[in-house]
């Protein structure tokens, strides 16, 4: 029997558990291709090294390579694009993936098709020291909120309430924007772009109108340029802040909104020209206003949602990405899992910096796990490490630990975590905020 040959950017033992339960799994062999150090848990990004090393470590497999994939953010999901098309696999197109990450393009683009439902919104160079200014001759008035024309998850995002704030912001933009930009920049030297966002790189940044409400993700693929939604997970923050409390699956917005932002997805990914693979778009529904937001379209699945897919339908949504880059389509199944609703929860301590003096031990965790039967904790510190180390944080909050848990409802959902929580026993000495 022949084997189709998968290889993975930054595959580490646990996603590999997970893609070899994927359906038809038996029949494919999965195969790493940068190591998941330099891509995880970083914050320096040499993808002109990375995408070298990549393609020499390719081109000497004796076999034949029958799909390269990636379920993680940048740098992962800018590189794929290049390499696939170095080594003849299946994937969307360059400039198609840019005009979803760069955050100014995608903007321009959305602007296109569906208006009505992105906010005022400007690019700006955090170094300009007009900047304030020119945001302002742009029809933009604070508050505002600004982040990276590239970034990745909440990191470098800021909401700005006053001229403090944004001097704040920009100090924090101009020593840290680098890491991103730079190997940003590079792969934008190999698209083909439009002269209003080639002046646009990812040295600068976005300035846009408050936009909030119910914020949610729809999962989706597009295959043979059909655009499909899947799946629709909530995400939850912790009240009055920015950060994240929890993602929960499948979602309680009302059916005729999630039916909105389907067609909305459908709109704006067919414009895109996207093709042939996974990705997320993250939405706003302002109850109030009874008003859709596009927050930021992500090229990938989130990998956060891979645990919640396998608990409420049956399997990692993982599925999505190796079937489109086998040239099939999807074969996601539906509420064939475990549990009703499941989310992850982000455990969090709202200091401005700290050094971690405890965290639970192994046998506690595990004791956690067995408790409460489906659970996963993942721990994201350790005794002696100071919390401003923690890379891809927001600006407001550090997450000590990610708690993946499924019930049969949600109310049990979240007594459960609350129970768990209350167990989690981490210390902390220099503390400061």
């Amino acid at each position: 029997m022949s084997y189709r040959n998968i290889f993975v950017v930054g595959m580490d033992a646990y996603n590999r558990q997970r893609l070899e339960h994927l359906r038809g799994a038996e029949n494919y062999r999965f195969h790493g291709v940068i190591e998941p150090a330099e891509v995880y848990d970083t914050e320096i990004f040499p993808i002109e090294d990375m995408l070298a090393r990549a393609e020499t470590q390719l081109k000497e497999f004796s076999e034949p390579i029958d799909a390269i994939v990636g379920y993680m953010d940048f740098p992962v999901s800018t590189m794929l694009p290049i390499l696939c098309e170095r080594l003849g696999t299946r994937s969307t197109s360059l400039e198609s993936l840019l005009k979803c990450e760069h955050k100014y393009w995608s903007r321009l683009v959305q602007k296109d098709v569906i208006a009505d439902y992105i906010p005022r919104f400007t690019a700006f160079d955090p170094f300009d020291p007009q900047a304030l200014q020119h945001i302002g001759e742009a029809g933009l008035y604070m508050p505002f909120f600004v982040k990276p024309i590239k970034s990745s998850g909440s990191r470098l995002g800021f909401r700005i309430e006053s001229p403090e704030d944004f001097a704040y912001a920009v100090a924090r933009l101009r020593e840290s924007i680098g890491t991103i930009s730079e190997p940003f920049n590079y792969v934008l030297e190999h698209a083909n772009l439009p002269d209003a966002v080639r002046s646009v790189d990812g040295g600068h940044c976005m300035a846009e109108e408050i936009i909030g409400g119910w914020q949610c993700t729809v999962e989706g693929y597009v295959f043979q340029e059909e655009v499909a939604s899947y799946g629709i997970v909530d995400s939850i923050r912790y009240p009055q802040v920015l950060s994240f409390f929890c993602y929960r699956y499948p979602s309680r917005l009302p059916t005729a909104i999630q039916t909105k932002m389907q067609a909305l997805t459908r709109q704006v990914m067919s414009h895109i020209g996207y093709d042939n693979a996974a990705f997320n778009i993250e939405y706003f529904w302002d109850e109030v206003q009874d008003r859709i937001w596009l927050l930021e379209i992500n090229t990938r699945i989130a990998q956060s949602h891979c645990d919640l897919f396998e608990k409420v339908d049956g399997i990692s949504h993982q599925q999505v990405t190796v079937d489109l880059a086998l040239g099939q389509l999807p074969d996601m199944p539906y509420r064939q899992g475990a549990f009703k609703v499941a989310a992850e929860f982000f455990y969090r301590v709202f200091f401005t910096d700290a050094t971690v003096s405890q965290v639970p031990s192994c046998e506690e965790i595990e004791a956690l796990q067995q408790a409460f039967p489906g659970t996963l904790i993942t721990l994201k510190v350790e005794v002696g490490m100071r919390l401003s180390s923690l890379p891809e944080q927001d600006s407001y909050s550090y997450a000590l630990a990610y708690v993946w848990m499924g019930a049969d409802d949600d109310s049990a959902l979240k007594e459960n975590y609350e129970r768990l929580a209350e167990q989690l026993h981490f210390a902390f000495e220099d503390i400061t905020g």
